[in-house]
């Protein structure tokens, strides 16, 4: 079982590092045209996994970053999984290529499940990670959203891990989405309920974080990593800080 972590991530469009707001590309903050100079910083300060997404290939396929993904995760020398609109097995096939760690898969573990339960037989579950947008509603039912949260499945998030489960799951990103973006703190509650119902699955929490003491509310949670995106770019606090919270708090 690996030690739990802290997990800077960056958003890239264009190669370029920005931020969306509540997953709404006409709301984006540009941060910074040097992801590798960002990531190098965070490893500098002791990250050991880091987590990139590919905006522009999420939105246009054919526009994927995936040789600049390649050159990033070179001069970087850490682990760094990667997503963004992985639809298909030439994208997981590209990017672990590349050299990404993991490859984040989101609306097609939703729509397609017993496509992606193929590429987990065929590369290994361990290189994949589920990224799974929640929307909780009134009586508490966890539904998955999907296609960038404009729509719900349908579908509960313990009966998608369960299905995925027979096929190894090993890693989980779950996001609340009414706190992405929005430095409001976790949904705690939620991940203590998910670690514990799955104790086999690394969660990886993400959403909401905007001060150390977020991080230290999910430290009893069981989550196996902490995603920081926007609080790292704007200075809430730095990584090296984040870690010495989540470890010694």
């Amino acid at each position: 079982m690996q030690t739990s972590q802290i997990i800077p991530a960056l958003d890239l469009i264009d190669g370029q590092v920005v931020r969306l707001y509540q997953g709404d590309y006409a709301q984006k903050t540009l941060y910074s045209d040097n992801p590798v100079a960002q990531f190098q910083d965070y490893v500098r300060q002791g990250a050991k996994q880091l987590h990139l997404v590919d905006l522009t290939g999420a939105k246009d396929p054919t526009k994927r970053q995936t040789k600049l993904i390649g050159e990033i995760i070179a001069q970087v020398q850490c682990p760094i999984q990667v997503g963004g609109g992985i639809r298909s097995e030439q994208d997981v096939a590209d990017l672990l290529a590349v050299g990404a760690n993991r490859v984040v898969i989101g609306s097609t573990a939703v729509k397609q499940p017993e496509l992606v339960k193929g590429w987990f037989n065929q590369y290994g579950a361990e290189k994949f990670v589920l990224a799974l947008d929640v929307n909780i509603d009134a009586s508490g039912q966890k539904i998955v959203a999907i296609s960038g949260w404009q729509e719900a499945s349908g579908v509960s998030l313990e009966a998608l891990i369960d299905d995925f489960c027979e096929v190894g799951l090993a890693h989980v990103l779950c996001t609340d989405i009414s706190r992405d973006g929005t430095l409001a703190g976790s949904n705690v509650a939620l991940y203590h309920e998910i670690c514990t119902a799955f104790p086999e699955v690394q969660f990886q929490s993400s959403g909401g974080i905007g001060s150390l003491a977020d991080i230290a509310a999910l430290k009893d949670t069981g989550v196996a990593g902490v995603i920081v995106g926007r609080a790292l770019l704007e200075g809430k606090f730095n990584v090296a800080e984040a870690i010495e919270c989540w470890q010694n708090g």
